[in-house]
């Protein structure tokens, strides 16, 4: 397969074809998905030594991914995340690797790993954002986008975690709940707009949250929800719904729960956050805000793709992706007075 071929089929000169597939600012939008699909159908894959000597390119991008957890690929959303961020950004002709602090043996920063790496972008994916190397990363002069934070100079990809978390109080609000506990993540940027909400919402619905009701755990830790559910359930008036820091981390609190002798949903409710697989595998199914994982990474990678491309033309845009409440069947009905 040449370009001679695809120029012959898209009915334009094998020059416009090269500048289409190198991302040339002189060929109109149209003209260059024409290109790119009718390569994509004859299955043109260009040499990819020649085409970043021509280009000055490496085609590739850097993901920097690590949660507080430590759990890697192994978590549900995360891994949906990246899924969806590598199959839109391998659509669109790059590759991608793993930014790492370790190369050969000895310790590298962020940024030189991916100076080392020539990569066209980079990716940072629920990181500690306020780290030095994670700054120093973003700053770097490497078209960069993040997911739920956001950097001067860079686009960002967020989940609506406001509305997510307001949604999901009023539907327990909704099943007739008055007594709401919340056992949040640790603090990162996304904790901070989830317990606003929480606290807005339920100040809305004329809600009287004590302080006692909103405590703290770790993202996708079970282990770290058993104690803060075994003191909200101690309390003198313990709350008749629990929120959990996300789909994970609820297995802990439900460990607790039925280790108390009690009841989901008969004797207390329970939701979580993320809306993973195993949520709806669980039985009771949990209750939960689905977040759209697949289309927040696909959304960075065209972001990014458009980064690159549009170079100092490009404006940094934040994206906001909805979730959905899943009702489940972890939050049931309760009375007015409960």
């Amino acid at each position: 397969m040449t370009i001679r071929m695809i120029a012959e089929k898209c009915g334009c000169s094998t020059a416009t074809v090269s500048k289409a597939l190198n991302g040339a600012e002189d060929v109109s939008r149209e003209t260059a998905e024409r290109v790119r699909r009718v390569a994509a159908q004859l299955g043109y894959m260009p040499n990819a030594a020649a085409r970043s000597m021509r280009t000055s390119r490496s085609y590739s991008f850097g993901v920097l991914f690590r949660d507080n957890a430590d759990t890697g690929l192994a978590h549900e959303f995360f891994s949906g995340l990246l899924n969806g961020f590598k199959r839109q950004a391998e659509e669109l002709g790059y590759d991608i690797f793993f930014i790492s602090g370790r190369l050969g043996g000895r310790t590298i920063r962020y940024a030189e790993h991916a100076r080392y790496r020539n990569c066209d972008g980079v990716f940072i994916a629920n990181e500690s954002y306020k780290k030095p190397e994670v700054r120093e990363l973003a700053d770097c002069g490497i078209p960069a986008v993040t997911i739920d934070y956001t950097y001067d100079g860079c686009a960002s990809v967020q989940s609506d975690n406001y509305q997510g978390v307001r949604d999901l109080v009023r539907y327990i609000h909704g099943m007739g709940h008055r007594r709401i506990a919340f056992i949040h993540g640790e603090d990162t940027p996304v904790t901070d707009v989830r317990v606003a909400s929480f606290r807005q919402t339920c100040r809305e619905l004329g809600l009287d949250i004590p302080e006692a009701y909103v405590t703290e755990a770790v993202y996708c830790d079970p282990a770290s929800c058993e104690a803060p559910t075994r003191r909200l359930l101690a309390l003198e008036t313990p709350p008749t719904c629990i929120l959990y820091p996300d789909d994970t981390a609820y297995i802990g609190g439900r460990n607790e729960i039925y280790r108390q002798g009690l009841r989901i949903p008969e004797d207390i409710s329970a939701a979580g956050y993320d809306g993973i697989d195993l949520s709806q595998i669980l039985r009771p199914r949990l209750t939960t805000l689905k977040q759209n994982a697949d289309l927040m990474g696909s959304s960075a990678a065209r972001e990014l793709v458009q980064a690159v491309e549009q170079g100092k033309d490009y404006i940094p845009r934040r994206i906001i992706i909805p979730g959905q409440v899943l009702p489940g069947e972890t939050v049931g009905r309760a009375g007015e007075t409960a």
